[in-house]
């Protein structure tokens, strides 16, 4: 956990990064036991940060969608760290840092909008 710990601590915000982590697994007694339980997962994408209320994750943004007034839409991964076994980097600045800066920064900003808002959906009428 340490090395893992140090490594992230390493990454820059724009960074080109693969992570290897274990997710969580569901499964059977019968169906291999200690053995069925470490799923391991390889993610890739724009390391943004290292983000979370009561556990910390390493996010990474993978498909970016970017808009005139300058916002991103994300997809992204969030990884807990402490299920992540080893960080990579693969292109220091891969995203420019003031690209980068706003990837964080949709992210942010989204995710507080999305909370707040709430949508109705509207009838549409074609005739009186």
């Amino acid at each position: 956990m340490k090395e893992v710990v140090s490594q992230v601590r390493n990454l820059s915000v724009g960074d080109l990064v693969r992570v290897e982590w274990f997710d969580a697994s569901i499964g059977k007694s019968l169906s291999g036991g200690l053995n069925g339980i470490d799923v391991p997962v390889t993610s890739w994408g724009i390391f943004i940060g290292v983000l979370g209320q009561k556990n910390k994750h390493i996010i990474l943004a993978q498909n970016n969608f970017r808009y005139a007034d300058g916002l991103y839409d994300i997809d992204y991964t969030a990884v807990p760290i402490a299920w992540t076994s080893n960080t990579t980097v693969i292109a220091k600045n891969h995203v420019p840092q003031p690209d980068a800066q706003q990837l964080l920064h949709s992210f942010l900003i989204n995710g507080k909008n999305t909370q707040r808002q709430t949508k109705k959906q509207q009838k549409v009428k074609n005739h009186d």
